[in-house]
C-alpha cells in the first residue's frame, strides 16, 4: 500500500512538473518577445544591461535556492547526529554547515545586488516602455523567478519520494 501511495504521488509530481516546465517553455517564449521589443527601443548598451540582468537572474536564484537545498540538508544530516556518530563525520558536517552558510550569505549579496540592478533596468525601460510594457516586463521577471523556485521545489520532492520509494522497494523481501 505505501509503495502504491509512493508512485501516485511520484506520477502527480512528473505531471506537475510537466507543467511547470511547458510554462517555462511559454515564459521563455515570451521573453524572446521582450527582448526583440527591448533591443528596437533602448541604446546599445541599455540593451545589454537589460541581457545581463536577465541573464543573471536565473543563475543568481538558481544558485541560492541550491545553496538553501544543500543546507537544508546538511542540518537534517546534523539533526541526525547521536553519540554513535563518529567524530570525523561529525566534524565533515560542521565543515560543511559552515561553508555552505557563508556561500549562501554570499548568494544573498549577489542577490541584494541584482535587485539593485532591477531597479536600474526599471528605470531605463520606463524611459521607452509604455505602462502596459512596463507592467508585461515586471510579471515576466517575477514569473520567471517564481517557475525556477516551483521547478527546483518539485526536482526536491521528486528526488525525496524516489530515495523513499528505492529504501521501501530494496527493504522487502
Amino acid at each position: 500500500e505505501l509503495i502504491s501511495s509512493l508512485r501516485a504521488k511520484l506520477q502527480g509530481l512528473w505531471e506537475e512538473r510537466e507543467l511547470v516546465l511547458s510554462e517555462a517553455q511559454e515564459c521563455a517564449e515570451h521573453g524572446e518577445k521582450l527582448e526583440a521589443m527591448v533591443r528596437d527601443v533602448c541604446k546599445p548598451n541599455e540593451f545589454e544591461r537589460y541581457m545581463m540582468f536577465i541573464g543573471d537572474l536565473e543563475k543568481v536564484v538558481s544558485l541560492l535556492l541550491c545553496l538553501s537545498s544543500r543546507l537544508a540538508r546538511v542540518q537534517n544530516a546534523m539533526r541526525r547526529v547521536n553519540g554513535n556518530t563518529d567524530a570525523e563525520e561529525k566534524q565533515s558536517l560542521n565543515e560543511r554547515h559552515q561553508l555552505l552558510s557563508r556561500q549562501r550569505e554570499d548568494a544573498k549579496d549577489l542577490k541584494e545586488n541584482l535587485d539593485r540592478r532591477e531597479r536600474v533596468v526599471s528605470g531605463i525601460l520606463a524611459k521607452y516602455l509604455t505602462e502596459q510594457q512596463l507592467q508585461d516586463y515586471r510579471r515576466f521577471v517575477q514569473l520567471k523567478t517564481s517557475l525556477l523556485i516551483e521547478q527546483k521545489d518539485l526536482e526536491e520532492q521528486i528526488k525525496f519520494f524516489e530515495e523513499q520509494l528505492e529504501n521501501l522497494e530494496h527493504s522487502i523481501p
